[in-house]
């Protein structure tokens, strides 16, 4: 299947000499959601930014669902829908004119029964005549993607979708997203809340550093690693002989929990050690690791969210 966004090369260089992007390459196929993550600074929106003609590379080429966003750009941008980060809308305008302003910028004619199921399926039809100044911070969220969905894309970018937004919103959110995969349209996100891509997304890619470190299935990511880990509460206030101290990937609320390369740290060899040490065990359980765990190892870092950063 032919790739309905192709990235070759992509660099990008700011007038303060900061290099944000470093050879992206880059396919994501038509049809699948495709999350992109990365810490703080990575390069992430840089990148979708490219994409979406907002921002100018310094090398290589882009296209978007057959067209190159240079040579190409109006055709480019009509493919593409985009809910940045950002709540950027006139505050005195109601939600019905500006989002039947968004599709008139694309060139597209009126469709009021378009713009009505668009809005009622985000739960926005109640509220078509008010201002956005009256609106709460979740109600602008859906109220951006009713404007980048207003010209009917193929390709629907989110950046940061359910930053500042309560839970049940943020399923709300996701609940949609996943109906407009079903009906086609390919979802291309980033999100600090890595379960949300572990649950949704059918591949993943993770930037550091204006640099692609990994393309994968979510589940090939979640195969790669080949450790697990064990987490520990011993009785009688016992202390973790010196042995395994070096296993220790963290210790909360008198928990232990180990890291284990499956090659070389059974966990017969553990339990060996703390009867070795005349230890007793109150509780015991096993964990795999999940997209959190891989994405510290491939990056260093924390996600935001995890980090407790605000998203």
């Amino acid at each position: 299947m032919q790739p309905i966004i192709t990235v070759s090369q992509l660099t990008k260089t700011y007038a303060s000499g900061f290099q944000a992007l470093k050879g992206i390459d880059l396919q994501i196929r038509r049809g699948e959601i495709f999350a992109l993550l990365g810490p703080n600074g990575a390069g992430k929106t840089t990148l979708i930014s490219i994409i979406c003609g907002i921002v100018n590379a310094s090398g290589g080429t882009v296209t978007a669902d057959g067209h190159d966003i240079v040579r190409d750009f109006r055709a480019a941008r009509q493919k593409i829908g985009l809910v940045p980060q950002e709540l950027t809308t006139d505050a005195f305008e109601s939600v019905w004119a500006t989002v039947n302003f968004s599709r008139g910028l694309f060139g597209k004619p009126r469709d009021p029964a378009l713009v009505e199921k668009i809005l009622r399926e985000l739960s926005l039809w109640e509220k078509k005549d008010s201002r956005i100044m009256q609106l709460s911070g979740g109600m602008k969220r859906r109220v951006m993607i009713a404007k980048a969905l207003s010209h009917e894309p193929s390709i629907l970018f989110l950046d940061e979708p359910s930053a500042g937004v309560d839970v049940e919103l943020r399923r709300t959110l996701w609940s949609f997203m996943s109906d407009l995969h079903r009906k086609g349209t390919t979802v291309v996100l980033t999100t600090h809340y890595l379960e949300e891509a572990q649950d949704l997304c059918e591949r993943i890619a993770i930037i550091d550093k204006g640099q692609v470190k990994v393309i994968e299935t979510t589940q090939q990511l979640l195969d790669r690693q080949a450790f697990r880990f064990l987490r520990l509460k011993l009785g009688n206030g016992g202390v973790l002989p010196e042995a395994l101290r070096p296993l220790v990937s963290e210790e909360k609320n008198g928990v232990t929990e180990l890291r284990l390369e499956r090659e070389r740290h059974p966990i017969a060899g553990v339990f060996a050690a703390l009867r070795a040490a005349g230890l007793d065990i109150d509780d015991v359980h096993t964990r795999e690791p999940d997209l959190e765990d891989i994405f510290i190892e491939l990056t260093g870092r924390q996600p935001a969210a995890a980090a407790g950063a605000a998203p």
